[in-house]
């Protein structure tokens, strides 16, 4: 592998996402409106509660999750447990434990980076891998009975890596992963590192624990060379968009860091250029028969 530094345009998005502009927010706003009216005309919704309900075979099911002080994860708590599988919720706390996340937190005023707090939450889970390990960031709402419905939707189009769409409005970087309308999941080339993220038992074996990374930048794209060369399926399931609306890209640190942090970690590694990540391979608008 060559360890000449890549050039980032081939790794970044070309968009901070940033919808804080009046007039594009507006322009999200209404599309919202209008793509949650043809997702409800297309019985989007139902069919996907309908996967979650009877054609799903129980599994067992890992979230993780680092929170901040005034996260919103315990407003997304009940929509990540589950009537049908076994699931186990191990969340991290840059501080001390939040009194309603207290009996699902393991740990406890972790420093690091993203990666490297979560990395310290899986040491915790055990050996076992499990069917679907979920990392979920601290600032996005989800659906109600997400984790049930979305498990549903990825067990029937037997994915092994998995994201929600994200609202119009939410602040996304890469276009793929903005919802359609009246779709249950589109095939893509490139599931992204957050908000949600999803990974089958295959891909977990081989891409968990997470690189020791601080920021993350740039290691969908490795993870995109890596399906290619495995033959696994990716998606994003438009059927149940997730709010990623309260915090930018980058808001929290520094865009250079990131961008040199990538760079590095892609010099010595494959990776999917990103004027490919956009790359839908099939739309899913029903059940397969």
């Amino acid at each position: 592998m060559n360890s000449t530094r890549p050039d980032p345009d081939t790794f970044l998005a070309g968009d901070a996402g940033d919808v804080t502009d009046p007039w594009r927010s507006t322009k999200r706003r209404l599309g919202e409106v209008a793509y949650g009216a043809l997702d409800t005309l297309s019985g989007t919704r139902r069919r996907a509660a309908r996967l979650a309900r009877s054609a799903t075979p129980q599994r067992d099911v890992l979230v993780i999750g680092v929170y901040r002080p005034g996260s919103l994860l315990a407003e997304a708590l009940p929509a990540l447990l589950s009537e049908r599988h076994r699931v186990r919720i191990a969340l991290g706390s840059t501080g001390p434990a939040d009194e309603p996340l207290r009996e699902h937190t393991v740990a406890e005023h972790l420093d690091g980076g993203k990666f490297e707090n979560l990395n310290r939450l899986l040491e915790g889970a055990g050996a076992e891998t499990p069917d679907w390990t979920i990392a979920i960031d601290d600032d996005v709402r989800v659906p109600r009975a997400f984790l049930d419905r979305f498990v549903g939707v990825c067990e029937a189009f037997e994915l092994d890596l998995a994201q929600p769409a994200q609202t119009l409005r939410s602040h996304s970087a890469w276009k793929v992963t903005r919802r359609r309308p009246a779709m249950l999941l589109r095939e893509t080339r490139f599931v992204e590192i957050g908000p949600v993220t999803a990974f089958g038992r295959a891909a977990a074996a081989e891409l968990l624990p997470f690189p020791e990374l601080r920021y993350g930048w740039g290691l969908d794209l490795h993870w995109a060379a890596v399906a290619a060369e495995r033959g696994w399926r990716l998606g994003v399931v438009d059927a149940l968009p997730v709010r990623h609306e309260f915090g930018l890209v980058a808001a929290a640190y520094a865009r250079e860091d990131a961008v040199e942090e990538a760079a590095r970690f892609l010099a010595e590694r494959p990776y999917l250029p990103s004027e490919r990540a956009g790359d839908v391979m099939a739309v899913h608008r029903r059940l397969r028969s």
